[in-house]
């Protein structure tokens, strides 16, 4: 059969699907990614089919304006993207947050907000127009989309192909779409509203396959909350870091405990305000007896003095890095939190507080680690201290529990399905799915 992807202009995306891509690819099945102008040769890079579709985005331009366009858009302050005070009734803990607090406000208005910010920033019509005559031509059986690509979802519609998505991390439009859909009818459902009209140009209708999927492939370890009323595949997530080299000196036993800190790959394609700071997180390790490798670039660290115990790499790639390591600090990124757990490595995790960036992802993993003694939630970005995240690091270095309990996360994690496994499944559902249509 033929498989057509849809993913969003970042590398971090476009690398969570190679693994998937590639078991069916490997299993005989034609397979092609669709991506902006940004991102057509990253698709390159990794040996996949790709074609172009849409206009080309400039994303660092684009995404640094987001703080200040997304919510004007919808007429409320940027604040009302934030977590309630630690003085909230219920009870959060300082400086963290909980998946439950995602639009605790009014998530109709956060659901209008994510799809204004998606609708403007990533999709223009050409992207619809370009990827639906592509389906046109290709005819592809199955599509498989990122969960907010919503061109994908219309060609897969208009062409009458079968529809999953692949979430990395917490399945928020499902989550906001559960909290609002009692108030769709008088209040409007932002993402009918945004893809009606566009699906009404090619003879179709809007229905909650397009926002949802027949089915989504959740590549996240079973403890990893997802909303109910989604019909969830579990795979586990095969890490792929692109294509790199990677120097002599990563393979070389360490003289001391080895810490790593990042702050992922999206962070450094593009723009993002509200992460943490280089000199925050650099000025937590200078006093550890600790070899640290930081994977920042010059941008990142700015006019930043390195600690003598510090190396600053622009890149290694985490599955050569992290099996030398005792521990990791990231912001809570898909990527990385799979690459740890694959090497059994504690997390000291630092959720950025770039819009609603943490709550893709972030809140809950660290909230998940922090839960099963495998990690620590050092408080997000705009709260965390170089104390806090210091004594948080030397928890999990002097006490033995948290590798013993990231071991056993691994076990858990490579007992799901890989790649290879859900090849059957999706072949089974894309047949019957073709059947039903006759």
């Amino acid at each position: 059969m033929r498989i057509l992807f849809a993913t969003l202009p970042f590398r971090a995306h476009l690398y969570g699907l190679v693994p998937l891509a590639w078991a069916l690819r490997s299993a005989g099945h034609e397979v092609c990614v669709a991506g902006s102008p940004d991102i057509i040769d990253d698709i390159a890079q990794i040996g996949l089919s790709g074609v172009s579709v849409g206009d080309r985005i400039s994303l660092k331009e684009r995404m640094a304006k987001v703080p200040i366009e997304w919510p004007m858009k919808m007429g409320r302050p940027a604040s009302a993207d934030e977590s309630p005070g630690p003085c909230d009734p219920r009870g959060q803990r300082t400086g963290k947050s909980l998946q439950s607090d995602y639009g605790w406000g009014d998530p109709h208005v956060e659901l209008e907000d994510v799809i204004a910010g998606i609708s403007s920033t990533f999709f223009s019509d050409a992207s619809f127009d370009d990827l639906v005559a592509f389906a046109r031509v290709w005819r592809p059986d199955l599509v498989i989309t990122d969960i907010s690509a919503f061109p994908g979802a219309v060609a897969a519609q208009v062409v009458g192909a079968a529809h999953a998505r692949l979430s990395l991390a917490v399945d928020r439009m499902a989550q906001l779409r559960a909290a609002c859909r009692a108030r769709f009818d008088t209040e409007g459902d932002p993402v009918r509203d945004w893809l009606r009209p566009i699906l009404e140009r090619y003879g179709h209708d809007f229905d909650e396959t397009t926002a949802l999927g027949q089915w989504t492939i959740s590549a996240t370890p079973p403890w990893i909350w997802q909303p109910e009323g989604v019909h969830y595949l579990p795979m586990r997530n095969v890490p792929f870091n692109g294509p790199s080299t990677t120097p002599r000196w990563v393979y070389e036993e360490p003289a001391r405990r080895r810490v790593c800190i990042s702050q992922g790959i999206s962070h450094r394609d593009v723009t993002l305000t509200g992460g943490s700071s280089s000199r925050d997180l650099l000025e937590a390790v200078a006093d550890l007896d600790v070899e640290v490798i930081a994977t920042l670039n010059a941008d990142q660290l700015g006019s930043v003095t390195l600690p003598d115990n510090v190396r600053a790499v622009d890149f290694v790639p985490f599955t050569e890095l992290l099996p030398t390591c005792s521990a990791i600090v990231h912001e809570g990124g898909a990527g990385s939190f799979a690459s740890a757990l694959e090497h059994a490595v504690p997390q000291v995790i630092v959720p950025g507080d770039f819009k609603t960036e943490k709550w893709w992802a972030p809140v809950t993993i660290a909230n998940g680690l922090e839960d099963r003694g495998a990690g620590v939630y050092a408080g997000n970005a705009s709260t965390f201290t170089a104390d806090v995240l210091r004594d948080s690091l030397k928890r999990v270095l002097e006490d033995p529990s948290y590798a013993r309990n990231a071991a056993r996360l691994r076990t858990e994690v490579r007992a799901m399905p890989s790649p290879n496994d859900l090849v059957p499944t999706l072949e089974r559902l894309t047949a019957e799915h073709r059947a039903s249509r006759r």
